[in-house]
């Protein structure tokens, strides 16, 4: 079976399980476990903030982001197809006890006049306007990645606004192999981020938030009322510091078989796909169900699987295939060959 349903699907190889066996641990709600504070010191000096803290998913990275920079009933700027506004249950509202504004985006890039509009006059009846928070690579906009030129612009208009500036980097690593950018030239725009391993990194568990000393302080008192110190949790970092010097390296080899995956694809009529969009690791598309005999995306997505490939749908009728570092480009190609024979609703003879 080829899964291509997400690349949090990934499996530790013997290699990395082999470093996590031998990682060396202490009591991480001490401060005292030497592989969590090696992977903190080094992914905090990649992006050149002065301070990191470990945490179990890349949701609660985000939500402690969101809550140790704004206030109850404060505003946050966001898109509209925000991976914190769809699939984080809601938790801002909870946990920061803060609203979003959505700004609607073709592709991630919320409009500049429309975010500087978005910031609400200092009034007792608005509420504050606290973060801008952006996405990069952007998921619901099928892995697109923000140009540097853009989040510069908006970094000013944070700072010139006295505004926080968030980013949920679940796939920077793909951003950064896509723009060919430096993790220090993204983490020189931000106050915060939240840096996901555990997806094209390859990592099992585990996400990093980044920023000031003072934000990080605040910070882990927010992980500790979340529940999230593990204690000896160097384990996890063994796998995440064995990805960043084994599998990061690559993960441009990703983004060829999403290319090539996205080509072969959309070469049949009855494939809506926006090739412009295949900028990393992920290919989003559509099935035109007026043009072959499966009834329905859901069937569609079971014949799929039937053939032999899993993919997820993400928005009403939108597929969505993500490529990570084991899934070979044969695999990409056979992928391709399945979805050309679940069109036709015929079993594929591999």
């Amino acid at each position: 079976m080829i899964d291509l349903r997400s690349d949090t699907l990934t499996m530790p190889d013997e290699a990395m399980r082999a470093v996590m066996a031998r990682a060396p641990v202490g009591d991480d709600v001490y401060g005292e476990d030497p592989s969590i504070n090696e992977l903190q010191q080094r992914v905090a000096d990649l992006f050149g903030m002065e301070a990191a803290l470990f945490v179990p998913s890349g949701t609660m990275g985000n939500q402690i982001c969101l809550a140790a920079q704004a206030r109850s009933g404060d505003e946050i700027i966001a898109d509209a197809d925000s991976h914190f506004l769809h699939y984080e249950n809601g938790a801002a509202s909870v946990i920061a006890r803060a609203q979003v504004y959505t700004i609607k985006s073709r592709d991630g890039a919320m409009p500049l006049d429309e975010v500087e509009a978005a910031i609400r006059p200092s009034a007792y009846y608005y509420p504050r306007t606290c973060v801008i928070a952006v996405e990069n690579t952007h998921n619901r906009h099928g892995g697109t990645v923000l140009p540097i030129e853009y989040l510069r612009s908006l970094r000013e208009l944070s700072v010139s606004n006295g505004l926080a500036f968030h980013c949920d980097g679940a796939r920077i690593w793909n951003a950064c192999a896509s723009s060919g950018l430096s993790p220090r030239e993204y983490g020189a725009l931000f106050t915060s981020m939240s840096v996901c391993m555990s997806k094209g990194a390859g990592a099992p568990v585990g996400s990093l938030v980044l920023g000031a000393k003072p934000m990080i302080d605040e910070a882990r008192r927010w992980r500790k009322m979340l529940g999230g110190g593990m204690r000896q949790a160097g384990i996890l970092a063994a796998g995440a510091l064995y990805a960043l010097d084994v599998i990061v390296p690559n993960i441009r080899d990703d983004h060829a078989k999403a290319k090539m995956f996205a080509e072969t694809i959309a070469a049949d009529p009855r494939i809506t796909l926006d090739q412009w969009r295949v900028q990393s690791n992920i290919v989003m598309f559509e099935a035109n169900a007026q043009d072959y005999r499966t009834k329905s995306t859901t069937e569609f997505v079971k014949m799929c699987e039937i053939n032999g490939l899993r993919i997820a749908q993400i928005k009403p009728g939108v597929l969505r295939a993500v490529f990570h570092h084991q899934i070979s480009m044969d695999d990409a190609t056979t992928a391709a060959e399945i979805v050309v024979a679940s069109l036709n609703n015929s079993k594929l003879i591999l």
